[in-house]
């Protein structure tokens, strides 16, 4: 059985603004200049060959669907694409601010197992729920020399046959 590898999309595969960078955006959606990061065909289409992939984000779900049309390479299939509705909205009791939960325990209804599971994502809080599960990113803010998608690929191909990735530690991955 392949991995599945689930990945985040603002801030993780690209940058969206309302306020245009200094370089040209990739493409413009509604008010939103949007930047893909650097590599991000490379990276998905690497990937493909190893492992299944997915998008899951804390977006709104039609902006997601949207997003993912434009960025998808045409030979990949994603098992899922989920936006907000997916997600678990929790409080912050000090600042009684909200924010969204993916809980990794919502795919297994689809068949996957957590053990053959990661999810990519640039906020931690997002996916607390699933530690021994999640890789952090750095957060992407549009930097055209970001090469955080190439380390990532190279990382992610030494878990591909790894028989439960919940067990290695993961917190570290630049290092390796």
């Amino acid at each position: 059985m392949e991995t599945l590898i689930v990945l985040d999309l603002d801030e993780t595969l690209l940058y969206a603004v309302q306020n245009k960078l200094e370089r040209d955006e990739d493409f413009k959606m509604g008010s939103y200049f949007i930047y893909k990061r650097p590599y991000l065909d490379h990276f998905l289409t690497l990937l493909a060959r190893d492992f299944k992939l997915a998008i899951w984000s804390s977006a709104d779900d039609v902006y997601v669907k949207q997003l993912v049309e434009r960025i998808k390479p045409a030979h990949i299939t994603f098992e899922f694409v989920w936006g907000r509705s997916r997600t678990t909205k929790k409080r912050k009791s000090v600042t009684d601010d909200y924010y969204f939960v993916k809980r990794l325990s919502k795919i297994k209804q689809k068949g996957f197992k957590l053990e053959r599971t990661l999810i990519i994502d640039d906020t931690a809080e997002k996916s607390m729920l699933n530690y021994g599960n999640a890789v952090q990113v750095a957060e992407f803010t549009g930097d055209p020399v970001d090469d955080e998608l190439l380390q990532l690929s190279n990382y992610l191909q030494t878990l591909k046959d790894a028989e439960n990735v919940r067990i290695i530690e993961k917190r570290f991955w630049r290092n390796g």
